[in-house]
């Protein structure tokens, strides 16, 4: 029971149905779907749509997409939704040009966009309803302008200087500057592009008007994209890959994606006694720094496209890795970090969940990796497209360097908790590089520490890398000095980090338990 005299949020509690998002209007949509009889799924591409409008900072059309998949319960599926490299793209083409890193402001930086594909698979074979219908209320926003709430505001604010692109601040930058709360904004052209998918499918984006639109502002620009490179986008779908914790399964997707870094940060929290007495604050936030530390030097260096990389998943999950892994962390001393030349950092995502009355869950991840992505905008269709290339490495012996049709390392990552062989959580973070320290913190906090999934997602967040200790400014001063004296190097996050959105499924007793993030606008809602 969480203290009512403390500012906070209480966890949302339904029995019928929930959705989960960042973005009020968005939760409210995917709400209405599942009031008016439709599935988690269809919840999830309607949400999912609408953040696409009014959180155009963070994801969108243009962008990449990830999905796990509970029908009723049972263990998830998992679909890849992300974008290839053009085929023209190679190692050897950057190399003869001295280009030593992808930059975000550039046509090299978009890989296919993957996530109308993935929706439209998505829809086809689990929605109930039709695409069209999903997609309305995303356009009608578009076209008739949505108000712009207060963290969109501030994002928005401190990514302008990445809209100036002429097609892209006529539409982003109206009269010049970023909007401000409250604010009404729009995106007719886009608007007309959802309608037309919710037509067409996915020919609606990657054959006809719209990808000629995108494909000539990309050559425009230097791009290596061609008409056969948006007809063989596909995307794809895999196995999920999964490790136990305190008697539950985390599942996650494989590689491209980080999944597999989660869960080695848990398989070695579980040698540890995170819940117990025995530890202080400080003790579990090294031990965190030092866990992600180990597995984001296998991320950084090993994962990678599994068609055209190899990614040996079993020996990183394996008892003799974690072994190793856990022998190397000292409780008195921080060991140093990975070196990490790996691409963009700064990042933005939306997350949402949905579980609808058959108990179907869908974890969902869309994103335009950096803030507005590349900050490229197609001028006729309103398509602000994504910048995920810019994590390819250049390296050809590197096994995420860039190649024809691989696609990138992929920070998204939905997630889902398992219990005897049956869903309880659709669960994630947002966050760019923080991710899969976010999944393993989430899954620590509610079944180490008890909280629930509102209270896990307000608890104070830690990240370890690029030699530095991050830590969010309600760390309390007495554990960042404690740490400091273990040799990390503490700065203090000016911009919050992550966001997560959680859905508990008690099935004993019929009750959905939601949370959602409360650095970021949006709410959980249920009926």
């Amino acid at each position: 029971m969480r203290d009512f005299s403390v500012p906070g949020r209480s966890a949302a509690v339904a029995a019928n149905g929930m959705v989960a998002t960042s973005a009020p209007r968005a939760t409210l949509t995917g709400l209405d779907v599942l009031r008016n009889g439709g599935n988690a799924m269809d919840a999830a591409i309607a949400a999912v749509a609408m953040q696409g409008v009014v959180e155009p900072q963070s994801t969108g059309v243009g962008g990449d997409c990830f999905c796990l998949y509970s029908k009723g319960g049972a263990l998830p599926v998992a679909l890849n939704g992300s974008g290839r490299a053009p085929k023209a793209a190679s190692a050897q083409w950057y190399a003869e040009r001295q280009i030593h890193q992808i930059s975000t402001q550039t046509a090299h930086a978009v890989t296919l966009p993957g996530a109308v594909d993935a929706w439209c698979e998505l829809n086809e074979r689990y929605g109930s309803k039709p695409l069209a219908e999903l997609l309305e209320p995303a356009a009608q926003a578009a076209e008739e302008g949505y108000r712009v709430t207060p963290r969109v505001a501030w994002d928005w604010e401190r990514n302008a200087w990445k809209l100036q692109d002429p097609y892209t601040a006529k539409v982003m930058l109206p009269g010049g500057k970023p909007p401000a709360v409250g604010d009404r904004m729009r995106n007719p052209a886009l608007a007309a592009t959802l309608r037309k998918i919710g037509r067409e499918g996915r020919a609606g984006f990657y054959e006809g008007s719209v990808m000629g639109d995108i494909l000539a502002r990309l050559k425009e620009l230097g791009g290596l994209h061609e008409e056969e490179d948006f007809a063989a986008q596909r995307c794809e779908w895999v196995e999920p890959i999964h490790a136990s914790y305190r008697g539950y399964d985390v599942y996650e997707c494989p590689p491209n994606g980080q999944g597999l870094a989660a869960l080695m940060i848990l398989r070695q929290l579980e040698g540890f006694d995170m819940g117990g007495g025995s530890l202080s604050e400080a003790d579990r936030i090294h031990l965190f720094a030092e866990a992600t530390k180990a597995a984001y030097y296998v991320r950084d260096e090993h994962i990678a496209d599994p068609a055209q990389a190899a990614v040996d998943v079993a020996y990183f999950l394996s008892d003799d890795w974690v072994k190793e892994a856990r022998a190397k962390i000292r409780m008195d001393r921080a060991m140093p970090g990975p070196d990490w030349n790996g691409g963009t950092e700064h990042t933005d995502t939306v997350y949402l969940c949905a579980v609808d009355r058959d108990g179907n869950a869908v974890s969902f991840i869309n994103s335009l990796f950096s803030s507005f992505g590349t900050g490229i905008m197609a001028p006729e269709s309103g398509v602000l497209l994504h910048n995920r290339g810019t994590s390819f490495r250049t390296d050809p012996k590197h096994p995420n360097a860039i190649a024809p049709h691989k696609r990138p390392f992929h920070t998204i990552i939905p997630a889902m908790l398992a219990k005897n062989g049956r869903a309880v959580m659709p669960y994630g973070v947002m966050g760019g590089q923080y991710q899969a320290v976010g999944h393993a913190h989430i899954a620590h906090q509610m079944l180490d520490c008890g909280l629930d999934p509102q209270q896990a997602a307000e608890a104070p967040r830690s990240f370890a890398f690029r030699g530095r200790l991050r830590v969010e400014s309600t760390v309390a001063e007495a554990v960042k000095t404690d740490l400091a004296g273990r040799g990390h190097e503490i700065d203090v996050m000016k911009v919050p980090v992550g966001g997560c959105q959680a859905i508990w499924m008690d099935h004993d007793r019929g009750v959905l338990i939601g949370g959602s993030e409360p650095r970021k606008d949006g709410l959980a809602l249920g009926y």
